[in-house]
């Protein structure tokens, strides 16, 4: 991450650049419209920003089409299966045919799902729950690409993005709650699958994909980024930054001992002790990082006797 800094701060500015809104004279910035997916496998210079929502999933069957163009996206917050009932039942079946009839009663449910999704316009679809194999199929032969068991959490960032409303319930389902995306596809990334959202109706949805060669690396370049995000979102909105590493307390204790000198006897020792109790912040921080307490110190109090506030 320490070699790459430079392309994550980039990825990271334009990111929050891209949510960014003016409101009343003031910048909003919502972090909450920045997805953060991180993959295993290449280095964190492959890290990149796509506009629209990533998910670290696959459709759910080979024969749907890998790419869908003008994607009309249903999100559905119910399960295409057959339920199982509440109560412990058992059907008893004593011939061949009573067999046949309750699989193609099962069938035609099915079915009947399918077609109610395929009738509301929908040609993608994002179900929070499973979706059994023979509705997979139909789905396929439908021509309707499908992910199942979609975190909560990615609905609702699906739903922001491409304006489609999540339905509690198959039947409910009509071409007044489809979103709009201008394309969906299913990708290969570091050797797995992941299904890309791009070309929203809101463009103000923003996907970080952060690569690392392990998986410890990767989650500490994720956790990087999403602090960097936290950052920026609050510089931007406050419309002030505070340099860190130090430099704030350098240039306190600076000011202290000068107000210092306006004193005379314990009062002046007081103060100065306090500008003194600040530069243990800048000292050890240059403990941890392996430097001289003594060099640094030396060097950022002439940093800042110099006029060189920022510096840390």
């Amino acid at each position: 991450a320490e070699a790459n800094k430079e392309h994550l701060a980039d990825l990271v500015v334009r990111a929050v650049k891209g949510i960014a809104q003016s409101v009343d004279g003031k910048t909003k910035v919502n972090i909450q419209n920045i997805k953060i997916e991180k993959r295993i496998g290449n280095s964190s210079n492959n890290s990149e920003l796509i506009e629209g929502i990533v998910l670290d999933k696959e459709r759910v069957h080979s024969q749907m089409p890998k790419v869908v163009e003008n994607a009309r996206i249903a999100l559905l917050d119910s399960s295409l299966e057959i339920k199982n009932t509440e109560i412990d039942a058992k059907i008893q079946i004593t011939d061949p045919s009573q067999l046949n009839a309750f699989l193609e009663q099962e069938e035609r449910s099915l079915r009947e799902m399918v077609e109610k999704i395929k009738q509301s316009g929908a040609n993608v679809l994002f179900c929070q729950k499973g979706i059994d194999d023979l509705a997979q199929h139909f789905l396929a032969k439908a021509g309707i690409f499908a992910a199942r068991r979609v975190k909560k959490s990615d609905m609702e960032k699906l739903s922001q993005a491409t304006a489609a409303n999540i339905v509690g319930n198959w039947r409910e389902l009509s071409s007044e709650d489809l979103g709009f995306a201008g394309i969906v596809k299913e990708e290969l990334i570091a050797n797995e699958e992941m299904i890309f959202v791009e070309h929203c109706k809101n463009p103000k949805a923003m996907t970080l994909l952060v690569h690392g060669g392990t998986d410890h690396v990767a989650e500490e370049i994720r956790r990087a980024v999403t602090d960097a995000l936290g950052d920026l979102a609050a510089a931007l909105s406050d419309g002030k930054v505070v340099a860190g590493a130090g430099a704030v307390e350098v240039e306190l204790a600076l000011a202290l001992k000068r107000y210092s000198t306006t004193f005379s006897g314990r009062e002046q020792l007081a103060v100065q002790a306090f500008a003194e109790a600040m530069e243990v912040i800048p000292r050890t921080l240059a403990e941890n990082a392996g430097l001289d307490p003594i060099d640094i110190l030396t060097k950022l109090r002439f940093d800042h006797q110099q006029q060189k506030k920022w510096f840390g």
